[in-house]
């Protein structure tokens, strides 16, 4: 089940309800996308940075062990906190 998604102008991310879903776009063409899926159990921690009066974009940044550190830049106004509980 999809929980949420969001798209900036090439990329795009889709939170399910097991997994987060990172289509990134490569190259000038845009032909190349890579495709990233990123099961809940295999994150080990998470940050969540919130908007705030002038800069009103909202950043997530997740843990794994095999990958590192991975963040989403959400753009916009969004209640990211609201979202994460």
């Amino acid at each position: 089940m999809i929980v949420g998604t969001f798209k900036t102008v090439r990329d795009q991310v889709v939170f399910t309800n097991k997994r987060i879903i990172a289509a990134n776009v490569q190259g000038l063409t845009g032909s190349k996308v890579d495709y990233t899926s990123i099961p809940f159990n295999k994150i080990q921690a998470f940050s969540v940075e919130s908007s705030g009066t002038f800069d009103r974009d909202c950043e997530i940044e997740i843990y794994i062990s095999a990958i590192g550190k991975v963040s989403f830049e959400i753009k916009g106004s969004f209640d990211l906190i609201g979202f994460n509980s």
